[in-house]
């Protein structure tokens, strides 16, 4: 449902890819629709959401709807005994969680969100398998970049209002946030200082081009995180995100898109992790070696009633601290 966000398709192929199936599609705009059907045309197109949200057979509804809209969106779902799993970040404010964390309760179903940079990346994966093997030690500082390009005329007018968008933090910097907490094993942290601009587009006043944050975890560790829309033309994908895991014993880089300046197929193809440890130093290239278990933890923890893919309360800590991050955050740079 609701597919103003390219990544519905995401949400959607690591599902089917994991096993489920895709029962029926709906968004007010014939064109997405149809586009969508293109990908997944066992997908039945219905004009009406309660279609969906009255079937009995749906588990999970996946969504990628304006994001001042996602969390409205998920207490309807929730409040009709199905699942939701929708695209980050997945509130514009505190009073939207709020809500959803009360319907959650009250009702035992899932809000859950598709934190793409850490579920969907490769490389992101066998970290965490690395972290949890103690090939660093324990980590003491996470530092995550999520440069994006703009392409700013191929961009809906939501993408450019503050109050639909929510702002930089809560939106992109929701993924590092989500990477700090579960790298470092905190459940809880505090947001230490946050800063947001806009340096170089003026022509959209209520765009923040730059964003940066830093966390403490309830465990010691430290997080340093900056999100920008300053991805050159030149790059050959939308972004350079990077991770870089610091532990007592060694430490992980994660170059997740590319690996810069490498022309190589491989190079080109992303998921490149660096370890360093007491042992020496290792490049490992895994595209396609590692898979994406998150998707098939959901599938399961929706039949099952478990929390195996996410834990309810992960996914609503990562969105408050990135959403107390926007609303602490200082206005830097020319147009302060």
């Amino acid at each position: 449902m609701h597919l103003d966000h390219g990544h519905i398709y995401g949400q959607c192929q690591g599902l089917v890819e994991a096993g489920a199936e895709i029962v029926a599609v709906h968004d007010p705009d014939p064109v997405r629709v149809a586009r969508f059907r293109e990908r997944f045309p066992e997908a039945r197109a219905v004009a009406d959401s309660r279609a969906i949200l009255e079937d009995p057979r749906i588990h999970l509804v996946a969504a990628a709807a304006v994001p001042s809209e996602r969390g409205a969106l998920g207490v309807r779902v929730m409040e009709h005994d199905k699942d939701y799993f929708t695209d980050k970040g997945p509130f514009t404010t505190l009073a939207q969680l709020a809500a959803a964390r009360a319907v959650a309760a009250r009702t035992g179903r899932k809000y859950l969100v598709y934190y793409s940079e850490r579920l969907h990346v490769e490389c992101a994966v066998r970290a965490g398998d690395l972290v949890r093997e103690g090939a660093v030690g324990r980590v003491v500082q996470v530092v995550g970049l999520g440069p994006h390009r703009l392409d700013a005329a191929k961009r809906p007018a939501w993408f450019f209002e503050r109050a639909r968008y929510g702002g930089i933090l809560c939106d992109i910097a929701s993924h590092q946030v989500e990477q700090f907490l579960f790298y470092t094993g905190n459940t809880e942290a505090r947001v230490t200082a946050a800063r947001v601009g806009n340096y170089h587009h003026p022509q959209f006043p209520e765009l923040e081009d730059f964003g940066d944050l830093m966390l403490v975890g309830v465990n010691g560790a430290t997080g340093y995180h900056r999100v920008d829309w300053f991805t050159p033309d030149g790059l050959a994908t939308w972004g350079d995100g990077r991770l870089v895991i610091l532990g007592t014993d060694g430490y992980i880089e994660l170059r997740k898109y590319l690996n810069v300046g490498d022309p190589s197929p491989a190079g080109r193809a992303g998921n490149h992790l660096f370890l360093v440890d007491r042992a020496g130093e290792r490049h490992l290239e895994l595209a396609g070696q590692v898979g994406f278990p998150f998707f098939g933890a959901l599938i399961r923890d929706c039949l099952d009633r478990t929390e195996t893919a996410m834990t309810q309360a992960h996914a609503f800590t990562a969105a408050e601290l990135a959403l107390q991050a926007q609303a602490m955050a200082e206005r830097v740079g020319p147009r302060s």
